[in-house]
């Protein structure tokens, strides 16, 4: 039927009609007849796809039509036409499959087939106005034209052609989606209808190839062709509405059967993608695409299409042999694309890279402005001159306590300028920097001396239980050894030898060590320098453990550029109010933060007139959660404050790409972590090595300048991360983290894909906390689970969670099981609430249901009844007692638990982000300010009260 696409008013009145809803129940199908001034009268036949096809719409056209050049005129024709329809009606119900249930063999298809709720490929479609209408606004078309067509005759032809398409579209859907048995929807015709029988005999039939099996690519076509004509695959629209509500997700690309040049398309589309291979006047093939404008956006849409298209012509012409792994949707032009180095990462234009030792880069400096303050801690105050003469006497004084260079040295120190002088210090002794964090457990802290191979910890500690074969030495001995030895030798190691090894979290029980080389640290300054316009002054704040890799950020990008370095107070750390007088007394202007921290620091901005200095804010370490944003913008606009979202990894030298955020990213919701620094790239490859396309997750593989050298000590795990990159050469690693790409070069970090997480910025592996709790003798099973990591959830609200099993002939006690963790995982790694089970629920293929864990208890019974009751007249007597009672309501409430006077905060769950948010509920109460210091040192209600309110405190 022809059709005046190319006449606006026609085209919007067929339009309007085609977007009609129809009755579904109705026995005749319906007829308009549009009468244009300027084009052709046009008949327009409108039926429910669960009574009449296409085919029977035609076919009634087609009398029509004819009816109406006979002599006997239109009504004979019509009569028969309608009575033909009314005879076909009345069969419809015996011919549609029967409903089908668990079971079936189509419930068994879509069961083990792998189902999306949305294309996550894809963009969010447009949003649509409240007056649409469902059919044509809802959906649009484009078309691209297919390679090959296959040989043999028309009819078998077009069954070989859905084969093939079902294939292609299986593989593109499984690359996108990263399934090996996605599911298609093919609406194919009754091989057994009559020629012109009318009625709804195009049926809708599920295939779900499988993609990784050892069916070569023609013996998959052939089962497809095979499926297509299954009558137990087929349903209808009730069947399928049933299969979505009982067994859950539904399909996202659907096949509807081959049809000719001229035909109106479909704008029912009954997917979000509809595929429809249409036949030209030359007998050649398109692939004409129906896609739904709400969910996919046109860009996705068409790559979609045109990957598809390539696919089929590479499935169409696959020789023997050839498996469906072996096809990839992604052309050369588009490989290169994906591969290629990359542009600018936001706000970090290229600069070129000096291969250069951090401590010759420093010397540099030092030299150049030897009067310049480099640290203030306090009120301590350091120059250029002054770090690097304290520096030079403190590795004096290692050489001379036998350190050689590349000799591995501990330091465990608070976070102090004695810290920033030590770290230097070790490096122009040509030797290698291991941070360890003296609040760590002493087994970590035991642990980590011994895999690192470390002789000397420079250190206050007096000991350290299970490294009591190391020499522990202060950096007040150390500098009174050096200032009688000889100035140290300058360097032999060059800038690609290592400067220093920090340890994560590893999925055995066992940390790791991961190895950079100086320039790698260099190179990231080189990166960013120009585009954040990093220099002499700026003030930096050096906030974060020198056991967190944002730390090497931190202290080298102030002392590399000639900046000057406020080193924070744990304590001051800790308390948001105070961290924020320290940024506006030493006007800082650069400022690393991981995202909770800032949220807390955003909040007490709020309670204070007086305005940061920042001008830059640096977020690493976790995922950004944009929505507490634009509060902040209303205060800092974007001209003054820049915010900068980093995503990074240890292994790759702390930061990768650099996306500025601004307000529009906050209104929406951006996941983008921007695009790689200079020297840096990024690769979204699926498990094979392969690029992915444009807009479909996969996990992300990071090369160039900041690679490290790999594990320390651990050569099977280093192989196993750091593999070669084919694509530019040298090494990239793989992450471990789900990315996708965007066309215009930026990376959206989607989570993990493994059992790795990120609390307070800290890089958390799940599994070693389970082993830390099999190591419990009284543990028989465990499963540690991450939860309220929900997008514009507080970060106060995520917490870590531990489920246990008792052993054979052991009772288990939650708090008791929890102490004992302590004494190996830090305080970021310990469980909010152990839960005790009788057994953990497992699924049908004997693994952890995590779905059916039950909601985690918090802490155990309080030692001594809760707080929370009103006090006695005892109480009253005494300003302590009334005291512990009220920090005990506040604990209850920010814990969410009964808290008694001589319960432990932090053995209830309590965590330093939960700390805090107690000390601002204590403050907005109007009770006795409660310094973190004095929260860690007296962790109970009653022992804090006596501190806080001295006086006899009554028992309660």
């Amino acid at each position: 039927m022809p059709h005046p696409w190319g006449a606006p008013p026609a085209r919007r009145r067929l339009q309007a009609e085609l977007a009609r809803p129809v009755d579904p129940t109705a026995a005749q199908p319906r007829a308009v007849l549009l009468c244009h001034t300027d084009g052709p009268t046009e008949l327009v036949l409108s039926a429910h796809r669960s009574r009449l096809d296409a085919r029977a719409l035609r076919l009634i056209a087609d009398e029509v039509v004819g009816a109406t050049a006979r002599e006997d005129g239109p009504e004979g024709g019509s009569t028969a036409a309608r009575s033909a329809v009314r005879r076909q009606l009345r069969h419809q119900d015996a011919l549609l499959p029967p409903p089908a249930g668990p079971g079936s063999a189509i419930w068994d298809v879509w069961s083990s087939a792998e189902l999306s709720q949305r294309p996550g490929w894809a963009s969010p479609g447009i949003p649509l106005p409240a007056d649409a209408t469902d059919a044509v606004a809802r959906t649009a078309v484009l078309s691209v034209p297919l390679q090959t067509t296959p040989p043999g005759p028309r009819t078998a032809g077009s069954s070989t052609v859905s084969a093939i398409l079902a294939v292609a579209a299986a593989l593109v859907l499984g690359r996108y989606e990263g399934q090996e048995r996605p599911l298609l929807a093919a609406v194919a015709p009754d091989p057994g209808r009559l020629p012109r029988a009318l009625g709804a005999h195009d049926f809708t039939t599920l295939v779900a190839p499988a993609l990784s099996g050892a069916e070569d690519v023609p013996g998959l076509v052939g089962s497809v062709r095979q499926q297509l004509r299954d009558p137990s695959l087929r349903c209808d629209a009730a069947v399928y509405t049933a299969l979505t509500r009982e067994a859950g997700g539904r399909v996202l690309v659907g096949l509807l059967p081959e049809t000719d040049e001229g035909q109106v398309p479909c704008h029912s589309a009954p997917f979000p993608l509809t595929l429809v291979p249409r036949r030209g006047a030359d007998a050649g093939l398109w692939l004409e695409t129906h896609y739904h404008r709400t969910e996919i956006d046109a860009d996705s849409a068409r790559r979609f299409s045109e990957h598809v298209a390539r696919t089929y012509e590479a499935v169409a012409t696959a020789a023997p042999g050839t498996l469906p792994q072996h096809i990839d949707p992604v052309g050369p032009d588009e490989r290169r694309s994906l591969t290629a180095p990359g542009g600018t990462a936001d706000g970090a234009p290229r600069s070129p890279h000096r291969e250069v030792r951090i401590d010759t880069l420093f010397t540099e400096r030092a030299t150049a402005a030897p009067d310049a303050v480099a640290v203030t801690y306090e009120e301590e105050r350091l120059t250029y001159g002054e770090l690097l003469a304290r520096a030079r006497r403190l590795a004096a004084g290692l050489v001379s306590r036998g350190v050689r260079p590349g000799d591995h040295v501990g330091v465990c120190l608070e976070r102090s300028a004695e810290l920033v002088v030590t770290l230097l210090a070790v490096l122009l002794a040509d030797a290698v920097y291991v941070p360890m964090d003296p609040a760590y457990p002493a087994a970590r802290l035991a642990a980590t001396a011994h895999d690192a191979g470390l002789d000397l910890i420079i250190t206050e500690l007096p000991a350290i239980p299970g490294a009591e074969d190391r020499r522990l030495l202060a950096p007040a001995a150390l500098a009174a050894a050096g200032a009688d030895a000889p100035a140290p030798p300058d360097p032999v190691r060059g800038p690609d030898t290592a400067a220093y090894i920090i340890y994560t979290s590893g999925s055995t029980g066992r940390p790791k060590g991961v190895v950079i080389p100086h320039h790698n640290v260099t190179a990231l300054l080189d990166a960013t320098r120009d585009g954040f316009r990093l220099g002499p002054d700026d003030v930096w704040t050096l906030f974060h453990s020198s056991a967190f890799d944002f730390s090497v950020w931190e202290m080298w990008g102030a002392l590399l550029t000639g900046a000057r370095l406020v080193v924070v107070p744990y304590w001051v750390s800790r308390t948001p109010d105070d961290f924020r007088a320290l940024l506006v007394r030493e006007g800082v202007t650069v400022l690393s933060q991981t995202p909770s921290a800032f949220g807390q620091l955003a909040e007490a901005d709020l309670r204070h007139r007086a305005e940061l200095p920042l001008r830059l804010v640096v977020f690493g370490g976790e995922p950004l959660d944009t929505a507490p944003l634009p509060r902040w913008f209303d205060r800092y606009p974007e001209t003054r404050c820049r915010l900068v979202n980093m995503f990074g990894i240890t292994e790759t030298t702390v930061h990768v790409t650099a996306h500025e955020v601004h307000r529009r990213d906050a209104l929406t919701g951006s996941r983008s972590v921007g695009r790689p620094l200079p020297g840096w790239r990024v690769y979204v490859l699926d498990p094979s090595g392969r690029p992915l396309p444009y807009g479909a997750p996969g996990e992300i593989h990071v090369a160039g300048a900041g690679v490290a050298l790999g594990y320390w000590n651990r050569p099977e795990l280093t192989s196993e991360r750091f593999v070669p990159d084919p694509y530019h050469g040298g090494l990239m690693y793989r992450s471990g983290d789900l990315g996708r790409l965007r066309p215009d070069g930026t990376l959206e970090h989607l989570g993990r894909l493994d059992s790795q997480v990120k609390l307070r910025g800290f890089r958390i592996e799940l599994d070693e906390i389970r082993s830390v709790l099999l190591n419990d003798p009284d543990v028989g099973a465990a499963v540690v689970v991450l939860n309220g990591d929900r997008p514009g959830g507080a970060a106060a609200d995520v917490r870590i969670d531990a489920y246990v099993v008792a052993a054979e002939g052991a009772s288990l006690d939650p708090s008791a099981v929890r102490r004992r963790a302590t004494r190996s995982l830090p305080e970021f790694m310990l469980p909010t609430g152990v839960t005790v089970l009788s057994t953990l629920p497992l699924t049908v293929n004997g693994k952890v249901d995590m779905r059916a864990l039950p909601a985690p208890e918090t802490a155990p019974v309080p030692s001594s009844p809760s707080a929370a009751c009103p006090p006695g007249p005892s109480t009253r007597e005494h300003p302590a007692a009334d005291l512990a009672t009220a920090l005990a309501q506040v604990w209850e409430q920010v814990l969410g638990v009964p808290v008694g006077p001589d319960d432990n905060f932090f053995e209830l769950g309590g965590n330093s982000l939960q700390a805090v948010r107690a000390a601002a509920v204590v403050r907005e109460q109007g009770l006795p300010p409660v310094p973190m210091r004095e929260l860690y040192r007296t962790p109970t209600a009653k022992a804090l009260a006596a501190v806080l309110a001295p006086g006899p405190a009554t028992e309660q």
